[in-house]
């Protein structure tokens, strides 16, 4: 190689080894997301009985699944309950595991209307669900109904046409990851809908008033198949001890239409896996499955004179720079933000926004809490071009962050 050509073969890597220039800005911006310590101090000083599922949701709510997880824990109580060998021989033996997307999609292809749960303090349900959509999709399922979308005076009427989420579009969808499953449903095409109670009531009177607002939907499109997701005991069928019957069990009534209902609450993991259900612990899960006996019929989740057809067993998350390793999967790339060009006070808020929604409004696609200027900030980001906000509740900067 002669002497020019070396020359110039070298600025040509080192040119490329060179990080993009990136153009950093102050701005004004508030933010409704709660930093960790102030979670903290409300959960201190709060005195009501349920304040451990409050915190449970505001940690939910700024991404932070580990902390969401004990502080449900701390709500609800945990025992370490387990199976004897046999016991657990004996479940290997009579069942066998698939994986529960494609099993689902399966059964959808001879059913009109599926109903799935969450636990409104875990974001892996929606994201399993947002895993669901493209595949349901394809089956014919165009309508997804949210139980957490704002409904009457709080209904978030452009919606459909503006085809992201904003934080008044739902108290729930306010967590990135239930923000992104209201985001790839309208990307994919769904009409999504509301129908929550709008006379604020509860018990058995909600549970009717839901089931009555799905009806309406599905008598206006009666030849359209349908997704439902719901929060909690409202996909159970049969008799329900408090209410008498679950939404699932009223729709059932008013329409004639079975649906297809979905557990994915009761076998998900607990902050630690000696608080999961003995079944979960006797099962080495390694993917959302479900469990089929020698005649393909899927374990039920049962409870008394109620049910669903199918239960999901969820596997313990992994993490990844002190994150779900389940951000970064199914499209996501594990981006690594630099904070070191920012001289701002720690701890800060980092939000990414897609680029072209508004920042003042839109759901974040992930967000994350650095106390430190040391440690990593990794985000689960799809490919394209995002605006990330720094901010730590005084101050705030933004810069433009290309997903390649």
């Amino acid at each position: 190689m002669n002497k020019a050509l070396y020359i110039i073969t070298l600025i040509l890597l080192v040119s490329s080894c060179k990080k993009e220039k990136r153009t950093i800005e102050q701005i004004d911006f508030t933010t409704e997301y709660k930093f960790s310590n102030e979670i903290d101090a409300k959960v201190a000083k709060d005195t009501i009985a349920w304040k451990y599922q409050i915190s449970a949701s505001d940690f939910a709510t700024k991404g932070d699944y580990k902390n969401a997880l004990i502080q449900w824990d701390l709500a609800m109580g945990t025992k370490d309950r387990k199976f004897t060998e046999n016991q657990v021989d004996s479940i290997n033996q009579k069942y066998s595991k698939v994986k529960a997307t494609d099993f689902i999609f399966e059964l959808a292809k001879k059913n009109q209307v599926i109903i799935i749960n969450e636990a409104h303090h875990n974001s892996y349900h929606r994201v399993f669900t947002k895993s669901l959509l493209q595949g349901l999709y394809d089956n014919g399922y165009k309508n997804l109904g949210l139980e957490a979308l704002g409904n009457a005076k709080y209904l978030d009427t452009l919606l459909n046409n503006r085809k992201y989420p904003i934080l008044k579009t739902g108290h729930y969808i306010k967590d990135p990851q239930f923000g992104n499953l209201v985001r790839d449903a309208l990307e994919i095409g769904y009409n999504l809908f509301a129908y929550e109670s709008v006379e604020e009531v509860n018990g058995k009177l909600r549970e009717i008033e839901q089931a009555k607002n799905i009806e309406k939907v599905i008598n206006a499109k009666p030849n359209e198949k349908f997704l439902i997701h719901c929060g909690f005991d409202h996909a159970s069928e049969g008799i329900h001890s408090y209410w008498e019957k679950a939404m699932a069990g009223r729709f059932t009534e008013y329409t004639n239409i079975n649906p297809l209902t979905i557990n994915q609450v009761v076998y998900s993991e607990k902050s630690k896996w000696e608080f999961n259900n003995p079944l979960l612990k006797a099962l080495n899960i390694k993917e959302s499955s479900v469990l089929i006996d020698k005649d393909n019929n899927p374990f039920r989740y049962e409870r008394r004179e109620t049910w669903t057809d199918i239960a999901i067993f969820h596997p313990n998350t992994e993490y990844i720079d002190n994150r779900p390793g389940w951000l970064f999967k199914n499209g996501n790339e594990n981006v690594s933000i630099d904070l070191t060009e920012i001289k701002i006070e720690f701890p800060v808020m980092v939000l990414a926004f897609k680029k072209g929604e508004n920042i003042d409004v839109a759901v974040p696609v992930d967000i994350t809490e650095m106390h430190e200027k040391k440690q990593n900030c990794n985000l689960g980001l799809k490919k394209g071009i995002y605006e990330i906000v720094v901010t730590n509740g005084k101050e705030s900067f933004k810069f433009e962050q290309n997903v390649k």
